[in-house]
């Protein structure tokens, strides 16, 4: 009995001992990691939150500044007609002998507004409807007016609005030209009872 009690008291604490060391080892060895663990965390957290902040707050300022680069510029503007404005926005001379003009329609009005009238009195235009088709362009340098250009069938080089632009509505219009001499660098645009918008041309 008694040799039994001492190998089983020895037994025990060599199973301690073991336990033990054990748990000292892995203590030791898990602090360490810990700590390099959490200071490498806090690091690459410091520098996200750094760098992430500069670059996201730097991004939308050049969005900004980019966007309000980018605005149209308005060559000439004019108010008639039920409250249409009619804005124009680039008028550029084209290889092939064109001068195209660009815009845009609002409908400042209360209701929705469309007159085939813009497609202008000649006879050869009249299926273009609601249209640029009855724009002129005067050149009172040279002393000439100028028609919109128009293909075979009589459709014009120009946007057609369909039925109307509704109330509130902005539509982008094209109308393309012969070109005027080379000399002459201001024409005046008319179309309809709008009045006419002195532009400048390139």
């Amino acid at each position: 009995m008694d040799l039994r009690d001492n190998k089983s008291r020895l037994i025990l604490i060599v199973v301690a001992l073991g336990a033990a060391l054990v748990i000292a080892v892995a203590s030791c060895g898990g602090g360490g990691d810990d700590g390099n663990e959490d200071d490498g965390a806090a690091g690459s957290s410091q520098e996200t939150t750094e760098g992430g902040g500069d670059s996201g707050d730097d991004e939308p300022t050049d969005d900004a500044e980019s966007g309000e680069g980018e605005s149209e510029v308005v060559l000439a503007e004019v108010t008639g007609e039920q409250e249409i404005t009619m804005t124009v926005t680039s008028a550029e001379r084209q290889s092939g002998g064109f001068l195209t003009i660009e815009g845009t329609i609002y409908n400042g009005g209360g209701e929705a507004w469309g007159t085939a009238a813009w497609a202008g009195d000649e006879s050869e235009l009249a299926g273009n409807d609601f249209s640029m088709a009855g724009a002129t362009l005067t050149a009172r340098e040279e002393g000439k007016r100028y028609l919109i250009l128009r293909d075979t069938a009589g459709r014009c080089l120009c946007t057609g609005f369909g039925l109307q632009i509704e109330a509130g509505d902005t539509m982008s219009w094209y109308a393309q030209f012969p070109e005027p001499d080379p000399a002459t660098t201001e024409v005046d645009f008319q179309i309809g009872q709008m009045p006419p918008a002195t532009i400048e041309i390139r």
